[in-house]
């Protein structure tokens, strides 16, 4: 049914059940990436060695990303992301067993279901957030993707506490199984229904989040045919969504995956202290993307990017050349504000129309995920020859690719880049 039946309550379930279901993500995955040189050391691996293992991972991603926006067409989104979830769940007893038995081979075939588990849970996720952010006409996607950081933030505040502690990790990873798949189990039921064949606005033009405020939706726009995933890959702004998406998750990516080996290996500090400054990490990011809506609302989607790029350039920067640990935790902060918002507003792009949000969607993150794909062995490469905190720096040059497709990012109709 079109949500156009939908109360205020209902709406107001599925933004509190969206915000879970980001929050959960996000706790899973840095409850895996806080304790990545714990997992390097235990299967005693090199840097290069371990982002071959994390590119197995992506190649699981990749590989579901494209069939995702079908996918919830056809099953919905509770079932897509239960399913997701489920992947996830199975993935982290593999991987804890593959610890146990320090086998990188059972702990590459865990990566690889995780990869295809998150891959569909985070499209799903993301349309899910899509259709309410539509359904309140104001931009909310950066507040869902705060819930992920802020999952990120608890995970990895509990992982740097463990590793502390010196809890294994396997212990760890079973832990999470359990809370993970009781959330699953629970939470989707409270989400909007996703109608392939109607849209949000159906009958009514409503307010939809976009660049410099509230703009209205034609009643015709709503009944236009919904477009496959072939489609959305032939459409020009789509695609260049997707490199802007790539730029950005290759500078929230490389802090993900490296920022708490690169002060281990770079400043000589503890693992715990690696952990920590991915929380700060983290919670930069948590904060943008908390108050970032508004500040997109009132400047527009080009301006908040751009900003955005600025400040990730500036804080990769002095993360890589500091020569301590402060400098390094500063830098931290401003790369951490700067990779905040340009995820979310590629999102919001690409769901700019509600009935072809499946496709467009499922297809901004496949090319987003080609940096999950590429990105840890090329970084894992340079790492072992020039020092990791300097090899992150090649991550500049997408972050100026991001900055000069700012504009891409404009509301679909608003004049420029309108819908083919």
């Amino acid at each position: 049914m079109s949500t156009r039946t939908d109360s205020a309550g209902t709406v107001r379930a599925a933004a509190i059940a969206i915000f879970v279901i980001f929050g959960t993500n996000g706790f899973i995955f840095a409850s895996w990436a806080a304790r990545i040189p714990s997992v390097t050391e235990t299967l005693g691996l090199s840097t290069g060695e371990m982002g071959a293992v994390l590119l197995v991972g992506a190649l699981g991603s990749l590989v579901s990303l494209p069939l995702t926006g079908t996918i919830v067409d056809r099953i919905g989104l509770k079932a897509t992301v239960r399913f997701g979830g489920s992947l996830a769940i199975t993935a982290g007893a593999v991987l804890g067993i593959g610890l146990l038995a320090h086998s990188v081979w059972v702990v590459t075939a865990g990566m690889v279901l995780f990869g295809s588990g998150i891959a569909f849970w985070d499209v799903a996720q993301n349309i899910g957030g899509a259709d309410v952010e539509h359904r309140l006409g104001r931009t909310v996607m950066p507040q869902f993707h705060a819930a992920f950081s802020g999952g990120a933030v608890l995970g990895a505040l509990i992982g740097a506490a463990l590793s502390a502690a010196r809890i294994d990790l396997s212990l760890h990873l079973f832990a999470i199984v359990v809370v993970v798949a009781a959330i699953i189990a629970v939470v989707p039921r409270y989400f909007l229904a996703h109608d392939a064949g109607g849209s949000p606005h159906e009958g009514a033009a409503a307010a939809a989040p976009g660049d410099g405020g509230a703009e209205r939706i034609p009643a015709a726009e709503t009944r236009a045919p919904k477009g496959t995933v072939l489609d959305a890959w032939r459409h020009p702004r789509t695609v260049l969504i997707g490199v802007v998406v790539l730029g950005a998750t290759l500078t929230e990516g490389a802090g993900n995956d490296w920022i708490s080996k690169g002060v281990v290996d770079g400043l000589d500090a503890s693992e715990a202290a690696g952990a920590a400054l991915f929380a700060v990490f983290v919670g930069a990011m948590t904060v943008a993307r908390w108050f970032g809506g508004r500040i997109i609302d009132r400047i527009g989607r080009v301006a908040a990017l751009r900003i955005s790029m600025v400040s990730a350039l500036i804080g990769l920067s002095a993360y890589a050349l500091a020569s301590t640990y402060l400098l390094s935790a500063v830098g931290a902060v401003f790369w951490g504000l700067g990779a905040a918002l340009a995820f979310p507003m590629g999102m919001s792009a690409a769901a700019d129309d509600p009935r072809r949000a499946a496709a467009r969607v499922s297809v901004v993150s496949t090319i987003g995920y080609i940096a999950f794909l590429a990105g840890p062995p090329f970084l894992g490469f340079l790492g072992d020859h020039l020092g990791l905190r300097h090899a992150l720096l090649a991550i500049l040059v997408p972050i100026l690719v991001a900055l000069a497709l700012a504009g891409v990012t404009r509301k679909e109709g608003s004049g420029h880049g309108a819908a083919q």
